[in-house]
């Protein structure tokens, strides 16, 4: 079980920039005073397809508000044992699409005449990254994982119990805000049951490896547009990532030697 912290983990890229994890819980607006100031990139840990569906759940809660919650709540699935959970606690949430990536997604778009934004997960047509998708699909479907559905519910308490002592103190963390980290840890959980973990880290490092690329890619925006960042040590590629995640992130970013090109949006 992982540690569920609240403070941004910073990468010094050897190459020059930095990359920030930001730890977030999904279907949750986190604190104003948590948030990260400081940026000139995004990265965003799903496809280019996923980051455009972002959007259009967002023009259809503008629509007709409350309607992918409400879809979520009666689907009898782990979305919606997260999105029930969270409705029972004070907190500004649940709320989807996932309200931090969406915030990030536009302020992105919106300042200094648009800040590169770069989706991570590489796109189906990516033979190796198909082929992990492939080979996680067919965990799932295993008889093991078939039968690891079966007494969920009490499993999911289980493991929201057991992540109690390993939510980390912050000023600006509610009790309430703390009790939600648990629930996201349950689902996080229970979504990663079907990922074994040889595939787990091949999909971690396939992710690190391409968020240098990206912070590559806004180095050489200089050449292009000197000065264009704020820090005088290179640019910050802010990349949001749920706190359940984020220990697991680290380590294989502070171990990552490969530097894998991405292409910003757009």
């Amino acid at each position: 079980m992982p540690e569920l912290r609240w403070e941004m983990t910073v990468f010094d890229d050897p190459l020059g920039g930095k990359i920030v994890l930001w730890p977030y819980l999904p279907c949750v607006r986190m604190p104003a005073k948590m948030r990260p100031r400081e940026w000139d990139g995004l990265a965003l840990l799903c496809s280019e397809d996923e980051v455009q569906s972002l959007r259009e759940e967002e023009d259809q809660d503008k629509t007709s508000p409350g309607i992918h919650v409400e879809s979520a709540s009666a689907s009898g699935t782990t979305l919606g044992m997260l999105v029930k959970d969270l409705q029972e606690l004070d907190i500004d949430g649940p709320s989807i699409p996932d309200p931090e990536r969406i915030r990030l997604l536009r302020h992105a778009e919106n300042s200094r005449g648009g800040m590169p934004i770069y989706p991570i997960e590489p796109d189906i047509e990516d033979e190796d990254w198909a082929d992990l998708q492939s080979k996680w699909a067919d965990e799932q479907v295993k008889l093991r994982n078939l039968i690891a559905t079966i007494g969920r519910s009490r499993r999911w308490a289980k493991t929201r119990k057991g992540a109690i002592s390993m939510v980390n103190r912050s000023k600006w963390a509610t009790p309430d805000l703390g009790a939600a980290a648990t629930v996201c840890y349950a689902w996080w959980s229970e979504e990663g049951m079907a990922l074994t973990e040889e595939l787990s880290r091949i999909r971690t490092r396939r992710i690190s490896s391409r968020l240098r690329g990206a912070l590559a890619d806004m180095r050489d925006l200089s050449g292009k547009e000197p000065n264009w960042w704020d820090s005088d040590s290179g640019p910050i590629l802010l990349t949001p990532v749920q706190q359940a995640y984020l220990p697991s992130l680290q380590n294989s970013l502070f171990a990552c030697e490969d530097v894998e090109k991405v292409v910003r949006e757009g």
